[in-house]
């Protein structure tokens, strides 16, 4: 089974609210389409849910966020779901949306046997898609940002994928700035390495993906930094054959 995050640099155009990079997604929903095992989607909100949360000063810590920002966040999150979707469909897969709320209890953590559901949907043929979200929190009325990037540790940590891959809007990680640092083909965990876009981002950006796919190379499990805009690499990735990115290798 093999887990891909489509960065939100890479579906979005984050310069300018609200717009998908529908080129860009196509291509890499055909590149996509030529994986022949079990898949599982997830992407991040780039220009939609980040302009929002960003807008209504909404973060990842849980706190009394108003309910216009939640739902404003929510629904351009399906709105941007919905042209993931199309584009995977019309790249001949079979996309299946699951919403992060399916698999996330209402304190933040997964819900294992919910999200090992999504495991069985990609087993079946169809392609479960997923994202980053504005979520409740406890009973309270908090509310709170769920990056891509942790749903993707949430799902590793249940399905065990055989490889994971974030595609971003960069080749990889670097030893210092994009410009002039050198890629990273192999990152050691606890190293230093800049990483993608400067813009202020909610959820973290770079630094809390090298989180994640820390703990899950931890875990035993592979991950590969690749750039989205040259959808092949996912492919080569996926299939063993040479690449330029950057590996997390399983512990």
């Amino acid at each position: 089974m093999l887990l891909v995050k489509l960065g939100g640099s890479v579906v979005t155009n984050k310069n300018k609210a609200l717009t998908p990079r529908r080129a860009a997604l196509d291509r890499m929903a055909d590149a996509l389409s030529r994986i022949d095992e079990p898949l599982v989607v997830v992407h991040g909100g780039g220009s939609f849910g980040h302009y929002w949360s960003v807008k209504y000063g909404m973060h990842t810590e849980p706190a009394r966020y108003g309910r216009d920002g939640v739902a404003a966040v929510k629904n351009s999150m399906v709105q941007l779901d919905l042209v993931v979707l199309e584009a995977l469909h019309g790249a001949g897969m079979a996309p299946y949306a699951v919403p992060p709320a399916v698999f996330v209890g209402e304190t933040g953590a997964p819900v294992r046997s919910r999200a090992k559901e999504v495991g069985r949907i990609a087993r079946s043929g169809m392609v479960p898609v997923t994202y980053g979200d504005a979520l409740l929190h406890g009973g309270g009325g908090d509310s709170y940002i769920l990056s891509g990037d942790r749903v993707m540790g949430m799902l590793a940590a249940a399905l065990r994928p055989r490889l994971s891959v974030f595609a971003t809007n960069v080749d990889g990680l670097y030893s210092g700035d994009v410009e002039d640092g050198e890629l990273i083909g192999e990152y050691v965990p606890g190293s230093s390495a800049a990483g993608a876009s400067r813009a202020p981002d909610v959820t973290g950006g770079m630094a809390r993906k090298v989180g994640e796919a820390e703990r899950m190379a931890r875990a035993g499990l592979d991950v590969f930094f690749v750039n989205g805009n040259r959808p092949r690499r996912i492919t080569d990735a996926a299939s063993g054959a040479a690449f330029r990115g950057t590996m997390f290798r399983g512990a």
